[in-house]
């Protein structure tokens, strides 16, 4: 892929950078700035660099049209306390107000514009209608840098047909996930463990398909794992169920075992009564969940194997906590499988966090971020790379 290095001098230049600020936000409070730190390194370089730099990125799901409550707003201020300096903040996409920031910069500033899905061209399906938003945003600019890691899997105005119009190149960021991605899908290290949760099989069938072929170890954790029980043939009471997936999944287990792929699945279960933070609950055995309860996180002696099967390992991948980790009550799940991969990377193994809620999960219950080898910030583009597919916003970049 083509780098900042191939744009040339910068100074002077209004550069415009696709980031990928989708933060969590309480009111206009960020929950976690994970995404915003990680971008901070590209951003450094260009302002160092003395260009004029020009952030395009989205927040939530507006629906094509603006919303304050999806305003980037809560996101200029962070970053300008970050960068240690003011960041202006547009009051449109590439309209009036966008114009006027841009034109104002002084070498070394920094504009955001705002949210680039107030503007339905952005994830149009007609490539007309997304080339003229990318058309709009080129006028902003005289290059294109890609370093929002988290949405080169979409084929968007900002992050794919920009970049045919522009001299175009990838961030710092995107070049770092990349990089550590292909450690784990281009012939790593074994024994190669991955650790799989979440809510749904159906979300990660393309990663399961693929590491049929390439991982030694899959272990099976959150929601997902009541698939896996129940193409076992255990009941799994009133727990998150894709019941059109069962034959699909006892397809993936015959497969596994003709293959030598171990699945670790696991051996008991915290069962609560309800979906909520207090509900009553207890640890139960995988294979004999009551009726009338849902398990939320697998259980201690679960926990123990997990961090067992990766002890050993060389590569791990983890997408998806265990548990509901946002209530502590069933938290010790994706606990103890995240200080499995800390104890294993301290003995050796290369690991990643393959972003989303795994990310998430390693703030929120304290982890140091040094513990792992690489935290990404895009838990879909993560999946599709290691599936094995071609990302839209990766392809454009190649050199």
């Amino acid at each position: 892929m083509k780098t900042i290095d191939s744009l040339g001098e910068l100074r002077g230049k209004r550069v415009l950078v696709r980031s990928d600020f989708n933060v969590p936000l309480d009111g206009t409070t960020i929950t976690d700035d994970g995404r915003i730190q990680a971008a901070l390194p590209t951003l450094r370089r260009l302002v160092d660099a003395g260009a004029r730099v020009v952030v395009t990125a989205h927040l939530g799901r507006p629906k094509g049209e603006p919303n304050p409550d999806f305003s980037l707003a809560p996101v200029a201020a962070r970053l300008g306390e970050l960068l240690g300096q003011d960041v202006a903040l547009a009051a449109d996409v590439t309209g009036p107000s966008a114009q006027e920031k841009v034109a104002a910069l002084a070498d070394g500033q920094v504009a955001l514009l705002e949210n680039v899905r107030f503007d339905a061209r952005e994830t149009s399906k007609v490539d007309a209608e997304r080339e003229e938003l990318a058309g709009e945003l080129a006028a902003l600019a005289d290059a294109f840098v890609s370093d929002g890691f988290g949405v080169v899997h979409r084929k968007q105005a900002s992050v794919y047909d920009v970049a045919k119009v522009l001299p175009a190149a990838a961030g710092d960021l995107v070049l770092k996930e990349v990089e550590s991605l292909s450690r784990a899908t281009t012939d790593p290290q074994r024994p190669y463990a991955v650790v799989l949760g979440g809510s749904k099989v159906s979300d990660k069938l393309g990663v399961i398909e693929n590491l049929l072929t390439k991982a030694d170890r899959l272990l099976i954790g959150g929601g997902m794992v009541f698939t896996f029980l129940a193409a076992q043939g255990h009941p799994v009471g009133t727990s998150l169920l894709e019941a059109d997936q069962v034959d699909t999944v006892k397809g993936y287990l015959a497969r596994a075992a003709e293959s030598g792929v171990e699945i670790v699945l696991p051996t008991d279960i915290v069962a609560a009564d309800s979906f909520a933070a207090d509900a009553p609950h207890r640890t139960v055995p995988a294979d004999q969940i009551p009726d009338g309860t849902m398990g939320l996180d697998i259980g201690p002696a679960s926990g123990a194997l997990f961090a067992a099967r990766l002890a050993d390992a060389k590569t791990i991948v983890w997408n998806g906590p265990m548990g509901v980790f946002e209530f502590d009550a069933f938290a010790a799940g994706t606990r103890a499988v995240a200080q499995g991969i800390v104890d294993a990377t301290a003995a050796g193994a290369f690991s990643i966090v393959g972003g989303g809620d795994s990310a998430a999960a390693v703030r929120v219950l304290g982890f140091d971020e040094a513990g792992f080898s690489h935290i990404s910030t895009g838990g879909g583009a993560s999946l599709e790379l290691l599936e094995g597919k071609e990302l839209p916003g990766l392809a454009v970049l190649a050199d």
